[in-house]
């Protein structure tokens, strides 16, 4: 069963005043930390909406960070950027965003919904095309022009409405001319998660996802990527920022340069991320 990808519940979450529970936003996935676990004594609670290609690499930045900062109560809810920033627009209770698209970071701090000069860029993203590893799909020999081919019959991406990944995996397509073809084969998942969840249980046959879940334990072992080349599409920018509402900004602050330092940044480093500027 393939449940290491499946983004959990719909619908509201419980009120503001919850203990260390989120509100869940539809279609996303909320697992805490083991920090979330902690005493609170002393310390606050640190709320993160964070883009959906971020899910194992945070899990294992929020272990570290939990090991220097016991007592703080970290939880985190997975989604798609777009979809957090209409929530964020309407102040939706989260602490720190860490978007796959520094422009909603910067459109949140512009609108007032952010701490004066907290936006801040992160990482840069990489795409791939991934299939399981039982697929007969040639990745090396094919590449992207083999989607064409009448063997491939679905081909997941994220909704590029609201999802950064999905938004380059058509500027990908479109650039190598290929989009008009493959157009009627592409099925979306609301994230990239879940694009990468309906390649990984046979529901599409390819999913152009993003590179930190290709190279993350849940999925390294269970299929094969072909890393597209940047050059075919927009630089992933990858920023976040803290909410103007937050309830503990100095803790959040810590968990920024924490992302940001060497721990934190040798994590994204392992799972495909590069610098912003890269």
């Amino acid at each position: 069963m393939s449940c290491m990808l499946m983004l959990a519940g719909c619908g509201e979450g419980p009120p503001r005043g919850a203990k260390n529970t989120p509100a869940q936003p539809p279609g996303s996935d909320h697992k805490p930390s083991p920090a979330s676990t902690a005493s609170t004594a002393g310390r606050g609670q640190l709320r993160i909406a964070a883009a959906s290609d971020l899910k194992f690499a945070l899990e294992e930045v929020q272990t570290s960070f939990g090991q220097t900062h016991p007592g703080a109560a970290v939880s985190v809810t997975f989604g798609s950027s777009g979809s957090f920033f209409a929530q964020l627009s309407n102040d939706a209770p989260f602490d720190l965003f860490l978007s796959a698209d520094i422009d909603y970071a910067r459109r949140l701090a512009e609108l007032g919904r952010g701490v004066p000069g907290s936006a801040f860029p992160y990482a840069r993203g990489h795409i791939v095309l991934w299939t399981r590893t039982d697929s007969t799909y040639d990745l090396d020999r094919n590449g992207l022009t083999g989607l064409r081919d009448g063997g491939v019959q679905k081909i997941a991406i994220a909704n590029p409405k609201t999802a950064p990944y999905g938004r380059a995996a058509v500027a990908a397509l479109q650039n190598l001319g290929l989009y008009e073809a493959v157009e009627p084969k592409l099925v979306y998942g609301e994230n990239v998660a879940q694009a990468a969840q309906m390649v990984e249980s046979g529901a599409a046959d390819l999913g152009i996802i993003a590179l930190s879940l290709a190279v993350s334990p849940a999925l390294r072992d269970r299929g094969r990527y072909w890393l597209i080349p940047d050059a075919s599409y927009p630089p992933i920018i990858q920023g976040g920022v803290i909410l103007s509402w937050a309830k503990d900004a100095a803790l959040a602050g810590e968990f920024r340069e924490f992302l940001l330092g060497g721990a934190g940044a040798s994590i994204l480093e392992r799972f495909g991320f590069g610098p912003p500027g890269e």
